[in-house]
């Protein structure tokens, strides 16, 4: 009996609600996420909560998240473990579903919070490549996200598939197994102090491109889900808006914001520069989800910018400290999303597209950047770095399923194990890359 099957007939359904099994929903506004978890129970119902409910609630939920945040961090500092997983500890602790009561009343703002944080983590990673390195790379980058992408989908939909799932679940769960969480990986490189190595460049040009590729496609599939067809027009559309948003940044941004920028910094008021640099950060994301593309894109084309004036470096320190508050709300609120008692019900499947995503990234990427003339260490750290973490873009591909109900109720818990399982073990996976060393002898470990 295949896995579909099998909890099809534990539940009694399926292709519809799951009753006792947690559902991740994503409240979507112009395409950006906030994670909402619900129980499902027939006799309980839906567990919802308003945003802003009680202005008292906010102020409570705020402080517990960051005393429990810093229990954890100094536990992960003296076991001589990453920051994130301090985070993702945290955020189970306070989660919803942690016996013997909640510690937080309204997850909505939490994820509100955590949005920021993402927006804020991407800023000033964009802070650290100007146009020129970016540009450095961009063939490369172009050409190893659209091979890895569309590899690992087309390999993870046949194993979709070979485990019973839909041809619908399966497309979805291809594409949403395709995409690296941009925000995990580079936070973890950061800490790693790897921002300045050539595998981290490659990897944000790779993971720039394959956000797009990704929201792309996702636009593409759910036009066929709902329709059963598509149209060339359509795609072509699609594709002029992405590349229309980045080139007029690009091109026409860089000859008159850095200069600007350059002006406020010279008045030795740091709070103006900042609501500058703050106001250019949030406006471009707002228009890259009004457009339909990921926030990711928005706020890290709008570092760039910043990284093209003289000022960048003190934009960089003036937002690093907000940066680590709302970086540190977004991966709390990960860790709180999920109920560890459902794990052992989805960790096979998870697991089985874990290994197979994990393993189509890391060869094709490889084989690529070795065959365009980058040392072996280089491709076997972008590979390792692109193939471990999955997270926001994941579950807004299976948002995008919902929507247009294409998709199993439970693959929104599965992609949830995904999340927590990759996040945990990005960290390790990176630093043990950042070891490696591919030498004429073979192997090795620095």
């Amino acid at each position: 009996m295949n896995y579909t099957t099998m909890v099809a007939r534990n539940q009694g359904e399926r292709r519809h609600q799951f009753p006792n099994y947690i559902q991740i929903t994503i409240i979507l506004t112009s395409n950006s996420f906030v994670f909402d978890l619900v129980a499902m129970n027939y006799t309980s119902g839906l567990i919802s909560q308003t945003l802003g409910s009680n202005p008292n609630y906010l102020v409570q939920d705020f402080a517990v998240i960051m005393i429990v945040a810093a229990i954890m961090l100094v536990v992960t500092f003296k076991l001589k473990q990453p920051m994130v997983i301090g985070y993702l500890l945290a955020g189970m602790v306070i989660g919803p579903y942690t016996p013997p009561f909640r510690l937080i009343h309204d997850i909505n703002a939490l994820n509100v919070l955590a949005e920021l944080g993402i927006i804020m983590l991407m800023f000033v990673i964009g802070t650290e490549f100007p146009i020129a390195k970016l540009r450095s790379v961009g063939r490369t980058s172009i050409i190893v996200a659209l091979s890895e992408s569309l590899g690992t989908l087309t390999l993870v939909f046949f194993v979709a598939q070979t485990l019973g799932f839909s041809q619908y679940d399966s497309m979805f769960l291809a594409l949403a197994m395709s995409v690296t969480s941009t925000v995990v990986t580079v936070r973890v490189l950061e800490e790693l102090n790897m921002l300045r190595e050539k595998s981290t460049v490659l990897l944000l040009g790779i993971s720039i491109v394959e956000d797009i590729v990704v929201i792309t496609a996702l636009g593409i599939l759910q036009s066929i889900a709902a329709t059963s067809n598509v149209s060339v027009v359509q795609i072509s559309v699609s594709l002029a808006i992405v590349a229309g948003f980045i080139g007029g940044v690009l091109v026409l941004g860089s000859k008159f914001l850095p200069l600007i920028i350059d002006k406020v910094a010279k008045t030795n008021d740091y709070s103006v520069l900042l609501i500058v640099i703050l106001g250019l950060a949030f406006g471009l994301s707002f228009v890259s989800i009004a457009l339909g593309l990921s926030v990711v894109i928005g706020a890290f084309l709008a570092g760039v910018l910043v990284a093209e004036s003289s000022s960048a470096g003190i934009a960089r320190v003036i937002t690093v400290p907000l940066r680590d508050v709302f970086a540190a709300l977004f991966f709390v609120s990960v860790g709180a999303l999920m109920d560890v008692s459902k794990i052992p019900v989805f960790i096979i499947p998870a697991l089985v597209l874990i290994v197979t995503s994990f393993v189509s990234k890391l060869l094709i990427i490889y084989v690529i950047l070795v065959r365009s003339g980058y040392s072996s260490t280089t491709a076997l750290r972008t590979g390792l770095g692109m193939s471990s973490a999955r997270g926001e873009l994941s579950l807004v591909v299976a948002k995008g399923g919902q929507d247009v109900g294409a998709i199993s109720s439970f693959i929104f818990p599965i992609l949830g194990v995904v999340t927590v399982v990759t996040t945990f073990i990005t960290p390790y996976i990176l630093r043990l890359g950042s070891r490696l060393k591919i030498t004429s002898k073979g192997l090795e470990d620095t």
